[in-house]
């Protein structure tokens, strides 16, 4: 089987590994290992006899949940199939500039998208080894759950230029995907002031507690240049379901409409994923779980000879190794039946790191035994 450039490909990792997919502890697709919030499934149910009928092609009541939930008037939201499918059309509009500023490493899925529609990609690299020094020697290692503060602290700035009036966009992710950095909305305000248009993708934004994060999103009343795209599948534990949405002004909104199929949310999805926003008990469960379970797994991870992981604000971190993570990652399948994401799709990171999502503490420590004994025999080898 070709390798998969996305997380979570159980059937690639039971091929390798000679087991069941059903084996495999999976540590390569950052999605909660809370989740499906019970209120998501029990709609699921409920809602069955609506799967005779076609979807409400307006989602009135999924856009009223998004709009409760995001503080956002409902007509300024766009429900889609995941928030892949609105990246497609953000990548539409992007294209349709002299040049796109992409801050790489970077999700794979945006250099389909751009390149789907012949955009100008100008690529600004993060200066990962400079960041990484800065918070080594900023990390308080007792209190990783409120790294946040660190992450969004001057020094850290997108390395993109600013150019006055310049027929330019800029598609950036925040958190940052792969290495979970968390960029400070002060610091991507003045590329709403310079730039033609500014996609800021917060997948893994919604992790974060409120008080916590850096989302764009009430500025998007503010500049007419800027949409926010959000995904409600990894929080809640919904991939399969494929359910995103975008913030912005309506007049963009109603051009992409126009562009895409009439029924992008399936009946289902749209009334779990509404449920799901409503569950305040499941948010708060989360945003409890998270900090400690992260930085647990950071401090293990950071203890075994070989590794270095970066203090992140989502439910992942990157990981540096000092031997090949192919072979750490072939190795951990085959003897420990447990996926880690490489990052051969990331081409500035290639074969000495990979990403790791953040589960529950026993998974956790599993992985770091797991670890512990490959990192060995290949340091030895």
């Amino acid at each position: 089987m070709i390798r998969p450039v996305h997380g979570g490909n159980l059937a690639w990792a039971a091929t390798l590994a000679g087991c069941p997919a059903s084996a495999i502890l999976d540590f390569s697709a950052s999605i909660s290992p809370l989740g499906p919030p019970e209120s998501a499934l029990a709609a699921i149910q409920s809602h069955s006899s609506s799967l005779t009928a076609y979807p409400d092609p307006d989602y009135g009541e999924l856009r009223a949940a998004l709009g409760e939930a995001l503080n956002v008037d409902p007509d300024w939201i766009l429900p889609g199939n995941g928030s892949a499918e609105l990246l497609t059309w953000a990548a539409w509009d992007l294209s349709e500039l002299e040049a796109t500023y992409l801050v790489t490493p970077a999700f794979g899925d945006y250099w389909r998208a751009l390149k789907a529609f012949g955009a100008q990609v100008l690529e600004c690299p993060l200066e990962l080894q400079s960041l990484k020094a800065e918070l080594l020697n900023e990390l308080v290692t007792d209190d990783l759950s409120v790294s946040n503060r660190l992450l969004v602290s001057p020094s850290l700035k997108i390395p993109v230029p600013l150019t006055l009036g310049a027929d330019r966009g800029l598609l950036l992710n925040n958190p940052h995907n792969p290495t979970g950095l968390l960029f400070a909305r002060e610091a991507i305000r003045p590329y709403l002031e310079h730039l033609a248009l500014v996609v800021v993708d917060e997948a893994f934004m919604d992790f974060l507690p409120p008080q916590q994060q850096q989302s764009s999103i009430a500025a998007v009343e503010e500049f007419p240049n800027l949409v926010v795209l959000r995904s409600l599948t990894k929080f809640y534990s919904l991939p399969g379901l494929r359910i995103g949405c975008a913030i912005a002004r309506p007049d963009i909104l109603r051009r992409w409409q126009l562009r895409r199929d009439p029924w992008p949310v399936n009946a289902l999805a749209a009334a779990a994923a509404a449920a799901a926003l409503r569950d305040a008990a499941f948010e708060r469960q989360t945003w409890d779980w998270l900090p400690v379970a992260r930085r647990e797994l950071f401090e293990g991870l950071a203890d075994l000879p070989g590794l270095q992981p970066i203090a992140g604000a989502a439910n992942f971190l990157l990981v540096e190794s000092s031997v090949s993570v192919t072979a750490i990652q072939k190795s951990l399948l085959q003897k420990h039946r447990i996926l880690i994401r490489d990052c051969l799709s990331f081409p500035e990171l290639g074969d000495r790191y990979f990403r790791v999502a953040v589960r529950e503490r026993a998974d956790n420590l599993r992985l770091i035994s797991g670890l512990a004994d490959v990192c060995a025999q290949l340091s030895m080898a």
